[in-house]
C-alpha cells in the first residue's frame, strides 16, 4: 500500500489517494482497497492504512 501511495500529499483525499496510486502502477486490489475507503481527507499514510484495515472487518 505504502508503496502504491509514494509521492502522496497529505492531507489527502479519497480520489487524490486513488489517482496517485494509480500513477504508481499500484495492483487492482490496491486500487479497490482504496475504493472502499471513506469519502474523507486523511492525514499520513497511516491513517490511510487504518481507514484500509476498518473497510476490511
Amino acid at each position: 500500500m505504502q508503496k502504491a501511495l509514494k509521492g502522496a500529499s497529505y492531507p489527502a483525499d479519497k480520489q487524490s489517494l486513488i489517482k496517485c496510486a494509480r500513477s504508481n502502477g499500484a495492483s487492482e486490489d490496491v486500487a479497490h482497497a482504496l475504493d472502499g475507503l471513506p469519502e474523507r481527507e486523511f492525514a499520513n499514510p497511516a491513517d490511510v492504512s487504518k481507514g484500509v484495515g476498518n473497510e476490511a472487518s
